[in-house]
């Protein structure tokens, strides 16, 4: 059986990994974000994104989450970074990234040879975004179909929901012009560089 000295030495070994750990991961995130990049600049930046992301009616924390893998260099950062970059828990990291993970704007990969997960934007994230509202635009255009058959379009409120699904289909039967425009718009872009 050890004695409490052992213990003690057990359990400050055991801290030192866990700082060196740490540590590695604050490294890692510095060098995600970029060298040239002033890291409270860079946190404002995140802030001030995510509040926009907010204001949206994004949740606070995946806004900010989403916001700081978008404003690093890899897109992606483990929990630890995550935490670190945004002074926040590990827990607060879990539940944003679970939110952001339903709503398929964020991947969870496993570092190989690692049990330590990593967060990862998917590459097209704006555009799977579009995608995602298109499925969600469609789920309430036939709600609505339902509330235009109950209430009649004759009625105020029947006229009121069949505009909406109108405004619904149309936006939907668009949609998918409009992100094949903008993959030529990008690639125009790419070109120019």
């Amino acid at each position: 059986m050890g004695t409490g000295e052992d213990a003690e030495v057990g359990d400050a070994a055991g801290e030192a990994a866990v700082g060196a750990g740490l540590e590695a991961s604050i490294e890692a995130a510095d060098a995600s974000v970029g060298d040239a990049v002033d890291r409270r600049a860079l946190r404002d930046f995140i802030e001030r994104f995510a509040g926009v992301m907010t204001d949206s009616g994004v949740p606070r924390m995946p806004a900010r989450v989403f916001a700081a893998l978008l404003a690093t260099d890899s897109g992606r950062l483990t929990s630890a970074e995550l935490a670190q970059l945004l002074e926040i828990s590990p827990a607060a990291v879990s539940g944003a990234v679970r939110y952001l993970a339903q709503i398929h704007l964020v991947v969870r990969e496993r570092e190989p040879g690692s049990r330590r997960d990593r967060y990862r934007l998917l590459d097209d994230v704006w555009q799977e975004a579009l995608i995602n509202r298109d499925r969600t635009l469609t789920l309430w255009e036939s709600s609505l179909a339902e509330g235009v058959e109950l209430l009649g379009e004759d009625s105020p409120a029947g006229a009121r929901l069949s505009a909406s699904r109108a405004l619904f289909t149309f936006l939907r039967r668009e949609m998918p012009q409009l992100i094949e425009r903008w993959y030529q718009e990008r690639d125009r872009l790419a070109a120019g560089r």
